[in-house]
């Protein structure tokens, strides 16, 4: 038993009730609506290949399509990335901003999450380059260049109203980490240590051992043990190549609005649609959302 899921932006409300029909045309299946023009299920589609079919279907319509079980459909546990996943930035870009240094760490921030450089080699790299900056400019940082991604509130408060643990488990800093988990809702928060010195300006330095993508899987796979969860249970979401060990531990994951070799590996991607669609992936409705 599976379900397609066809979603799109709420700002875009582009999925019609015309389209949903031809997709339905070509899959057939049980048709649910779970929120007007936004986002629609087919229930046990018969086609070989539903997704696929979705996706030729949909063409350039700005309208996501999954192909997912139906069994532990809503997650008990959600893990998930931060920066350009639940906010719109790369905190340490926007650091590096603040020195001028924007273009040069934000290349290779680019390419760590493609996955076309070492980790932990290109983050202490950039931090390096962050030496010197006042604990006020950071926090200065935080407070004015940082914005929640649409939608993330939202999935958080809904899932943890149903039960569901959330964690945000990310390659960045403690001091946003622990800030926009906190606005969000998330349960914990886990994030690389900035070091400051006796003048409380960076070192250039991070604590060790780092956030990785080991970190971010072991803890998904810690915490369904903890929780008492099986893996189908479990759901994670992220962008970036370190979080690509994360997303195929977890009974569902999912790339959102994802670098291009994240996007081909996970079992969802994302590429319209905000936050809310990993709600719609597991079935809720409009009325059913904590907004």
């Amino acid at each position: 038993m599976s379900v397609l899921v066809l979603i799109a932006n709420p700002n875009e409300p582009a999925l019609s009730s015309a389209l949903v029909q031809a997709v339905h045309k070509e899959t057939h299946g049980e048709i649910n609506w779970l929120a007007q023009g936004i986002a629609c299920e087919i229930i046990s589609p018969r086609a070989a290949d539903p997704l696929d079919i979705a996706r030729d279907v949909l063409g350039s319509q700005p309208v996501d399509a999954a192909h997912i079980p139906l069994a532990n459909r809503r997650k008990q546990l959600l893990v998930a990335d931060m920066d350009s996943t639940m906010i719109e930035q790369e905190c340490i870009d926007e650091l590096a901003d603040a020195l001028g240094l924007k273009p040069q760490v934000a290349e290779i921030t680019e390419r760590a999450m493609r996955g076309e450089l070492d980790f932990e080699a290109a983050l202490d790299t950039r931090v390096a380059l962050l030496k010197g900056l006042e604990r006020k400019i950071v926090e200065d940082v935080r407070r004015e260049r940082i914005t929640l991604a649409p939608g993330g509130r939202a999935l958080i408060q809904t899932m943890k109203a149903y039960g569901a643990y959330t964690a945000l488990v990310s390659g960045g800093f403690t001091l946003f980490a622990d800030y926009f988990a906190k606005r969000i809702g998330f349960d914990e928060a886990i994030a690389n240590v900035l070091e400051f010195d006796e003048t409380d300006r960076l070192t250039g330095t991070v604590d060790k051992p780092i956030v990785d993508k080991t970190t971010k899987r072991n803890r998904l796979m810690a915490l369904t043990a903890e929780k008492h969860l099986t893996t189908a249970q479990t759901m994670a979401v992220g962008d970036g190549a370190n979080d690509l060990d994360m997303l195929s531990a977890a009974g569902l994951g999912v790339a959102i609005h994802a670098k291009p070799i994240v996007a081909e590996q996970a079992a969802v991607r994302i590429d319209h649609a905000d936050l809310t669609a990993l709600l719609y992936l597991q079935g809720y409705n409009d009325d059913d959302i904590v907004r």
